[in-house]
């Protein structure tokens, strides 16, 4: 694809600066009272094989540049991928012509003067994987070998996959804040089957980080799949019961994830929360701690400003099972006559603290008897009550040990009472995501079956 020389595909921070600058000026030009842009490029490989043979190969290369003005209480936006300067001026044109017709609004505006952040960190979010293609389509095939080479009975795969992103993101306002950051994320995984007909089972597994010297290897992935896939072979059917619970960390992830969507500014003001007006109650038993770090070196959601340039700071959100506050950006906080916390665009690495020392073994201890969950399936949640139903699949526990796999049955409760009832929280953390937690066990669900 021919690309005109003042659009290069790839541009130096200091040249996405000079594209936001330009549209400020241009906003102010036209009248603006206030304005903002963002522009953003993104690079990116991703391959995936199936059973020996490459079924996906896709080069990303993404721009965009959005511009927001306020004329007054009204606002109006518009982007734009062509970054050359007729464009920037004719993006920054329709943003000013759409906020002449927007009704006012009286919380509209920029983030406070007084909340930029003056001296960003360095959180060592890029880590460029030069990867080729070529290397990319070996390494996914290595993984997939290993995991059908591991056991006899592993006999398909839905594939392995390699990806590989980096991207740069600026932003500005007319406060005078303009300031970005490279990241960079990259991630190995492998799904397989195993069984024979009705009892066919899959399951998988994946590393994922900023840093790809960080991934685990890929033969170890690959057999890692093989192995939850064989041990799910020969599920059993539970009757219908009553029984403690125990979410493996990477499905704990979501519990926290439902709390942190309850608390979230939107869902506060537009009253669409089962956790509504819920600052200063007991959310979590007494000892539970949720905290947000949003300054972890590599992290995955570490940010050292938000989406609005406000700088980013630790805070505590939950304390002894207590809510301290809303997850706001400048809107949502004015919505509700509160401070912004940060949090345009979302939560930065929410941390849930461990009480009990010790991985799964000590974990599986805690529960007893009862059902250990490792896959969740559906979207059974009613965020504004808090009613949870969701299909999953795991295994029986009894005296501390596994026993035997178990499919097709439900998992129901409500959140709010499941928050209530956490017994443990173990120190087996996953790192992959926004949300770090350990596994979870739950006093007790209804756990559907036959």
């Amino acid at each position: 694809m021919a690309v005109a020389p003042n659009n290069p595909l790839r541009l130096a921070p200091e040249d996405l600066e000079s594209i936001i600058e330009r549209a400020l000026e241009e906003a102010r030009a036209r009248g603006a009272s206030q304005a903002e842009a963002a522009v953003s490029q993104d690079t990116g490989l991703s391959v995936s094989v199936r059973l020996g043979e490459v079924e996906t190969l896709e080069h990303q290369r993404d721009r965009s540049m959005g511009i927001t003005v306020y004329f007054g209480q009204r606002k109006g936006s518009a982007s734009t991928a062509d970054f050359s300067p007729d464009a920037v001026r004719a993006t920054v044109a329709k943003a000013c012509s759409i906020a002449r017709f927007t009704a006012e609004d009286a919380c509209a505006g920029l983030a406070d003067a007084a909340l930029m952040a003056r001296s960003p960190p360095d959180l060592d979010l890029a880590h460029p994987w030069n990867v080729t293609a070529d290397r990319a389509i070996e390494i996914a095939k290595a993984c997939e070998t290993a995991a059908l080479e591991f056991d006899s009975r592993i006999n398909n795969s839905e594939g392995a996959s390699v990806s590989t992103h980096q991207g740069l993101h600026v932003y500005g306002n007319t406060h005078g804040f303009v300031g970005g950051y490279p990241t960079t994320s990259h991630t190995v995984s492998c799904v397989v089957l195993a069984g024979k007909g009705e009892d066919m089972q899959r399951d998988y597994w994946y590393s994922s980080s900023r840093d790809w010297h960080e991934l685990e290897d890929a033969e170890a992935i690959g057999r890692e799949s093989a192995r939850r896939t064989i041990a799910r072979l020969d599920p059993h059917k539970l009757a219908t019961r009553r029984a403690p619970v125990l979410f493996v960390p990477e499905i704990a992830r979501g519990l926290v994830g439902h709390f942190a969507a309850a608390i979230r500014g939107s869902s506060q003001y537009r009253q669409s929360s089962f956790l509504l007006n819920s600052v200063g109650q007991q959310i979590f038993p007494s000892g539970f701690s949720i905290v947000e770090r949003p300054h972890i070196p590599k992290a995955m959601a570490s940010a050292p400003f938000d989406d609005e340039g406000v700088a980013t700071k630790d805070r505590e959100l939950i304390a002894d099972g207590v809510l301290t506050g809303y997850i706001l950006s400048s809107y949502s906080a004015r919505k509700l006559g509160l401070k912004t916390t940060g949090n345009a665009g979302g939560a930065h690495n929410l941390i849930v603290a461990a009480n009990t020392a010790g991985g799964m073994p000590e974990m599986l201890a805690r529960l007893g008897s009862g059902l250990l969950v490792t896959e969740l399936m559906g979207q059974g949640i009613n965020m504004v009550t808090g009613d949870y139903s969701r299909g999953a699949a795991g295994f029986w526990v009894e005296k501390g040990v596994i026993q035997y796999p178990v499919a097709e049955i439900t998992i129901a409760g409500n959140l709010r009472d499941m928050f209530e009832g956490i017994v443990a929280v173990g120190d087996d953390i996953d790192t992959r995501g926004g949300i770090r937690t350990g596994s979870i066990l739950l006093k007790e669900m209804t756990i559907a079956g036959d």
